[in-house]
C-alpha cells in the first residue's frame, strides 16, 4: 500500500479488501468508497505486546484501523507530511509523529537508552523528547508529521550527522545515536536546544529533520 502526496500537508491512500492501514485518530479528512474506521487495540502487526509496550512507554497515541475499499485522505493539524517507503528495514519515529502507516508493518517500541546509553535518557528528560521510540519494520509506507517541512539527511560510514534533538523526526538504517553536550552539567539545566545538545547519528542510513524545533 502506497501513499500519494496531494500537497505538503495532505496524502491519499488506497484501501483494498484484505488490507488495512493505521492512522492517528482525527487524521481522516475525507474518503470515497466503502471504508470503515475502528479504534485499534493492537496498533499494527506487533500485536498486543506492541500495544503494552507503547502504554508502558507513555506513547499510547490513539490509532484507528482503516479497512474496506476506497481512497482516504489524511492530514493533521496543518503539519507537513513526509512519506517514507520501507523495503525491509526499520524506521524509528516518535509515536506522536505518526500520521498513518501500512498495517503489514511490524510495530514495536525501543528504549532510547539502548542506543544512547545514559545520555539517551538525558535526551528524553531534558529536551522533552520521548524516552521511547516507536519502531516500524518490514515492507510498506509510513507517513510522518513535522513542523515547517522535512529534509532527509543521508548518514554514511565515517561521516556522522549532528542534529538538534528537538529537530529530530525519525531515522532508518544501521544507525547509532549518541547525545553530546557542549555545556557543563550546571549549564544544561533548563536548556534543550541545539546550543546545549547535539544528537550524533553515525553508521549507514538516513535521518529526517524538521525545520522548526516546535514539538507536536
Amino acid at each position: 500500500m502506497a501513499f500519494r502526496e496531494i500537497n505538503s500537508k495532505m496524502i491519499e491512500a488506497t484501501v483494498a479488501p484484505g488490507q488495512r492501514l493505521f492512522s492517528q485518530r482525527g487524521a481522516m479528512i475525507a474518503y470515497r468508497g466503502e471504508v470503515s474506521f475502528t479504534p485499534s487495540t493492537t496498533g499494527g502487526a506487533g500485536g498486543i505486546g506492541s500495544m503494552i509496550g507503547r502504554r508502558v512507554a507513555g506513547e499510547a497515541t490513539p490509532l484507528m484501523s482503516v479497512e474496506g475499499s476506497g481512497t482516504v485522505m489524511f492530514g493533521h493539524g496543518g503539519h507537513h507530511i513526509q512519506v517514507v517507503e520501507l523495503t525491509g528495514d526499520t524506521l524509528y519515529v516518535e509515536a506522536d509523529r505518526l500520521l498513518a502507516f501500512d498495517g503489514a508493518l511490524e510495530q514495536g517500541t525501543m528504549f532510547l537508552g539502548s542506543q544512547g546509553g545514559v545520555m539517551g535518557v538525558v535526551r528524553g528528560q531534558v529536551t522533552g523528547q520521548g524516552l521511547f521510540t516507536t519502531t516500524l519494520r518490514g515492507h510498506g509506507a509510513v507517513a510522518v508529521m513535522a513542523h515547517g517541512g522535512v529534509i532527509e539527511l543521508p548518514v554514511v560510514p565515517g561521516r556522522p550527522v549532528h542534529v538538534d534533538p528537538q529537530a529530530y523526526v525519525a531515522h532508518h538504517g544501521d544507525i547509532r545515536n549518541k547525545l553530546s553536550t557542549a555545556l557543563g552539567w550546571r549549564d544544561m539545566v533548563g536548556r534543550g536546544s541545539g546550543e546545549a545538545f547535539q544528537l550524533e547519528l553515525s553508521g549507514s542510513g538516513a535521518v529526517y529533520v524538521q525545520a522548526s524545533e516546535e514539538k507536536l
